[in-house]
């Protein structure tokens, strides 16, 4: 049985229950062309833990009530996003969906879920369009908030960012949303006024989903990529219910929804409307 021989053992045998796991736990898929990245996100926790072969981790997360599972949840998942990372979805939030709000005199609420959050970014550049595009109007705004990642929830409530992580966005728009810390100079922290915006809650998809809504947009962007079809299709469903007729849904650029015709009208740039 071949190993992956670095500073752990990690058998084909460990591999494969680490992945049956992952899949039982959170839906994401792990083909054999992963093991290099599984090992390297698992050694952090091999070295806290004091462990040298997996075959002595994998017992900590077969039992879904023990504290590791969580650990093993917050490892494998993936974080990686920025202020308007692709941009078009915000251009469109401001000039299509702001647009139709304004010209519409249905309600006064509008409800949007950012429903894997990661650090905070891209709800709260949500917000920020929502609020620059609807300042002075009677739109009461709220986005839900939601990760798997306990810890990047955690970060993302406090809403405290190196300053490097908005140096892309205009002049105006780091005086008008974030404040600087005398005292923390490589730091910038997201105004109290943008932070009561959002809701930042911890949610499976996998899970029972308990928000009502119904929602006028969701994001769920890449994170399609790491689950099989019949997943993706559970997933999809669930959106379709929590959107109302009209809403938008906006995925990764990566990403394809397969049978998405069932509830959903392709608009393109990996942009949906619920029909």
């Amino acid at each position: 049985m071949s190993a992956i021989q670095r500073e752990f053992t990690m058998s084909d045998e460990s591999f494969k229950t680490v992945s049956e796991l992952a899949y039982q736990y959170t839906g994401i898929v792990f083909g054999d062309h992963k093991k290099d990245m599984v090992y390297g996100r698992l050694a952090r926790r091999m070295r806290e833990l004091g462990l040298k072969d997996m075959t002595d981790y994998c017992p900590l997360i077969t039992d879904s009530g023990h504290d590791e599972v969580s650990k093993f949840i917050n490892a494998i998942t993936t974080n990686l996003t920025s202020f308007f990372r692709e941009p078009h979805h915000f251009d469109f939030l401001e000039d299509t969906f702001c647009e139709e709000v304004i010209r519409s005199s249905k309600g006064s609420k509008i409800r949007g879920w950012s429903a894997a959050c990661s650090t905070g970014e891209e709800p709260y550049s949500a917000a920020i369009t929502l609020s620059e595009k609807l300042i002075g109007t009677h739109w009461d705004c709220k986005i839900l908030a939601t990760d798997l990642d306990s810890k990047v929830l955690e970060h993302a409530s406090h809403g405290i960012y190196d300053k490097d992580r908005i140096k892309s966005l205009t002049a105006d728009r780091k005086k008008k949303w974030f404040l600087s810390d005398p005292n923390r100079p490589d730091v910038v922290k997201v105004k109290p006024s943008l932070q009561a915006m959002i809701k930042f809650k911890r949610l499976n998809l996998l899970e029972g989903w308990p928000m009502k809504g119904p929602f006028d947009f969701i994001f769920c962007r890449n994170v399609f990529i790491y689950f099989d079809l019949p997943t993706q299709q559970k997933i999809l469903n669930g959106f379709a219910e929590k959107l109302r007729p009209g809403g938008y849904l906006f995925i990764g650029h990566s990403e394809n929804l397969h049978d998405a015709g069932k509830h959903f009208d392709s608009l393109g740039k990996t942009i949906y409307q619920r029909r």
